[in-house]
């Protein structure tokens, strides 16, 4: 028997917070006999799928299962049938649920399908994290959306917290919101966040668009900070040193580590013959050095067994060094979007350069 139930304002975790999303949850029973499992219903904020039973079962086994077939079974001796809170299932490519007893070949299945018209979707969602605390977000109007289409975002750090609405939405030029800038965003390491964009339109119904994502995955490192490159006359090489780059929720040394790459300046060609060195200390031992010759140094990082990005960060900017003259370098930290990040950081804007070939000669010639 087909019975279609039709699920009016469907929302993930915070129902009244987010746009209404229009689907409809279609359910079948067991082909040999109509099935006495009714009224399923699904709880998106508490994981609970339940139903109503004309007869008494001891066992019901629940599976819920996404369009990639990765499902979760549980077995339980009456309705609700619970399920992980941290289960990260995406609904705009469809759910499925089934309920079972065991052994006695009834069963209902139950499918979740977005409504609206196809290709009215956003496509290419993507957000990245930079400057700490900063993030954007863009996306592509769907391929089929209707000219009047106009598309909001909100997103969640967890299903236990508010929705926020996009407070600042990049338009094209056409005043389509497309993209969405978002400032004094904390990288959350436990749960995954959760975004949506929906839309409206006077012409159809659009079809809505949802991701988890793991927030330290899409952060861009900055550059490491307090680089410092000391040149001694008797020594055979030079000395680096850094420290690890600013990020919102790791401070451990261990989690990070690091691509140096030294050129020589008077022959940049040679780069491509020397490879660039991978650390995972603070500290790097230039042995090649010449001190007749000038070098130029950049250093970015990435995360290494812990929840840090993987990819490579921004590399600092250039220093160079030689010429029997030993630079010290602290990398300033800019952010293009607000200067609140700057009078938390305390990091100057400038190169502090000193000399140590002889600093007597050099107080000298300051008297004079």
């Amino acid at each position: 028997m087909f019975n279609t139930l039709v699920l009016i304002c469907v929302t993930w975790w915070s129902v009244m917070l987010f746009h209404p999303l229009h689907a409809d949850l279609q359910c079948t029973g067991s082909e040999a006999q109509e099935s006495p499992i009714t009224n399923v219903k699904m709880n998106w904020k508490e994981m609970e799928l339940s139903w109503e039973s004309s007869k008494n079962f001891s066992t019901y086994t629940c599976t819920i299962m996404d369009k990639k077939r990765d499902s979760v079974t549980k077995e339980v001796n009456s309705s609700p049938c619970r399920f992980p809170v941290e289960q990260y299932i995406a609904l705009h490519k469809g759910v499925f649920f089934t309920i079972e007893v065991p052994n006695a070949n009834i069963s209902k299945s139950c499918t979740f399908f977005p409504g609206g018209m196809n290709g009215s979707a956003i496509e290419n969602f993507s957000c990245v994290i930079y400057n700490v605390s900063l993030m954007n977000c863009t996306w592509q109007a769907g391929r089929d959306a209707p000219e009047d289409t106009q598309y909001f975002l909100y997103w969640q750090y967890s299903r236990y917290d508010d929705a926020m609405e996009c407070e600042l939405y990049v338009k094209d030029e056409n005043g389509r919101n497309l993209g969405c800038k978002f400032q004094n965003v904390t990288i959350q390491t436990a749960v995954d966040a959760y975004f949506l964009v929906n839309g409206s339109s006077n012409q159809s119904l659009i079809q809505f668009y949802d991701k988890y994502i793991k927030m330290y995955e899409i952060e861009i490192l900055t550059p490491p900070l307090n680089v410092t490159v000391d040149c001694i006359r008797d020594s055979s090489g030079c000395i680096i040193t850094w420290q690890q780059p600013l990020t919102s929720h790791r401070k451990k040394r261990k989690c990070f580590e690091y691509e140096i790459r030294i050129q020589n300046k008077d022959n940049p060609k040679k780069e491509n013959k020397d490879p660039p060195v991978t650390v995972r200390n603070n500290t790097y031992k230039f042995e090649n050095y010449n001190k007749k010759k000038k070098y130029i140094l950049k250093i970015r990082a990435r995360g290494r067994s812990c929840l840090i990005s993987s990819d490579w960060g921004e590399w600092s900017e250039p220093i160079e060094f030689g010429i029997a003259v030993s630079r010290t370098y602290f990398h300033p930290f800019h952010n293009q979007e607000t200067n609140s990040m700057r009078q938390m950081v305390k990091i100057p804007r400038y190169l502090m350069l000193v000399e140590c070939c002889n600093s007597s000669k050099q107080k000298i010639k300051h008297n004079k």
